[in-house]
């Protein structure tokens, strides 16, 4: 009798790392629906820095390495054997397929998150020797500057490793830097540890988050937004398409089929809003008064005219205002915030469009889709498929 063997896959992710868990979560989810493996994890990374740590020890189908690893990379190239790099390095290695953030959309989204709020002032704090760093803030920078805006940046030097000793000091330089800069001011960082040094600096300086200074960081490592004081919005990875994309690249490249794109640049999810940057910069009591209103109840079937009512103005005056200072309407603000609230549910449930059309404040779903649509060009069950890394 003959016994088919398993392709043999190893997966170089050092787990210490909140989003290589959520990545490789994907990649089993991936492997449990489509082609079985048997795979190993080299869950320190040993292979970025000793390829023949994991080379000599065993025969290997594919490899997928979250992390820069030129060495590793080349060996596999030489070897024949399928490899797909996730790191966020942009340097490539010829015959390597490669999956990355798309950081300046990153930047993008966290620039169009302060804009929504209505703030005027601006700044980015980052690290001067990563290139995703730097990425991150140019795409920041010219969402802001085709907005009419500037921005202040800070970027020092990341040593790779963070001491106590390295974050008191760039704490107090951070502090020093947020002192000088208008307020109030909406500031992104390049990534979730950055900001919440962003944070303590704030509270060693005095400065009240989000009412003086707002602070958004990225990755979403859900342990470091949510220990933070206040609790940090970020800008999420999508790991579920990350890990899906890499599960569906080394498979087609252990049978030797094509697999289109060498580099895949993978879109963020929606920023997830906590209480950093749960602040409106609204120098207007009714518009800031109707805004209030709509954050707790838009998914409660809230309309403009009991606004109004409650807040003793016309409806007439209420749409002048906030197209002064939002460029949108009353209406058109309770729609967004029903739309980001269907997305969470699509992305992060498995409830039916018809609990989530209740869940949000819509008595039909059919009425739902259609306003979802109209907002995304997609339907949400694609929506849904998308965001989880889903094929049709």
């Amino acid at each position: 009798m003959t016994i088919s063997r398993l392709p043999r896959i190893a997966l170089v992710f050092m787990l210490r790392l909140e989003e290589n868990v959520a990545i490789l979560n994907a990649i089993s989810t991936y492997n449990r629906f489509h082609e079985k493996w048997s795979a190993f994890i080299d869950d320190q990374a040993h292979a970025q820095k000793d390829p023949d740590w994991l080379l000599s020890k065993a025969r290997w189908d594919g490899i997928i390495c979250r992390h820069s690893a030129p060495a590793l990379f080349d060996a596999c190239v030489q070897q024949r054997i399928p490899v797909v790099d996730l790191s966020d390095d942009p340097h490539r290695t010829p015959g390597v397929p490669k999956i990355r953030p798309d950081n300046a959309a990153i930047g993008h989204s966290g620039a169009e998150h302060f804009l929504e709020r209505g703030y005027r002032h601006f700044g980015f704090c980052g690290f001067q020797n990563e290139i995703w760093a730097a990425e991150r803030r140019i795409g920041f920078v010219e969402a802001l500057q085709l907005a009419g805006h500037d921005c202040h940046c800070l970027e020092n030097e990341y040593p790779k490793v963070s001491t106590p000793g390295w974050e008191e000091q760039e704490e107090s330089e951070i502090g020093k830097w947020l002192e000088s800069l208008p307020k109030p001011i909406a500031i992104m960082a390049c990534n979730d540890m950055r900001a919440l040094q962003v944070i303590n600096a704030c509270r060693n300086h005095g400065l009240e988050v989000p009412g003086e200074v707002a602070v958004l960081g990225a990755n979403n490592e859900t342990c470091r937004c949510e220990l933070s004081l206040p609790q940090l919005s970020s800008v999420p990875l999508n790991t579920e398409y990350y890990g899906q994309k890499a599960a569906q690249m080394i498979t087609s490249l252990i049978h030797g089929q094509p697999i289109g794109e060498k580099e895949v640049f993978v879109e963020p999810l929606d920023v997830v809003t906590r209480r950093s940057t749960d602040f409106l910069s609204i120098d207007d009591p009714h518009v800031s008064a109707a805004l209030k209103i709509i954050r707790e109840r838009a998914c409660k079937g809230v309309n403009v005219d009991e606004i109004t009512r409650e807040i003793h103005v016309s409806r007439s005056l209420l749409e002048r205002r906030f197209r002064k200072f939002l460029g949108r309407s009353p209406q058109a603000e309770i729609r967004n915030l029903q739309i980001q609230r269907i997305k969470e549910l699509l992305r992060e449930t498995d409830y039916t469009l018809a609990h989530i059309a209740e869940l949000v404040g819509f008595e039909h779903p059919e009425y739902m889709c259609v306003v979802f649509k109209k907002s995304t060009q997609l339907t949400p069950n694609r929506y849904r498929q998308r965001v989880q890394g889903k094929s049709d």
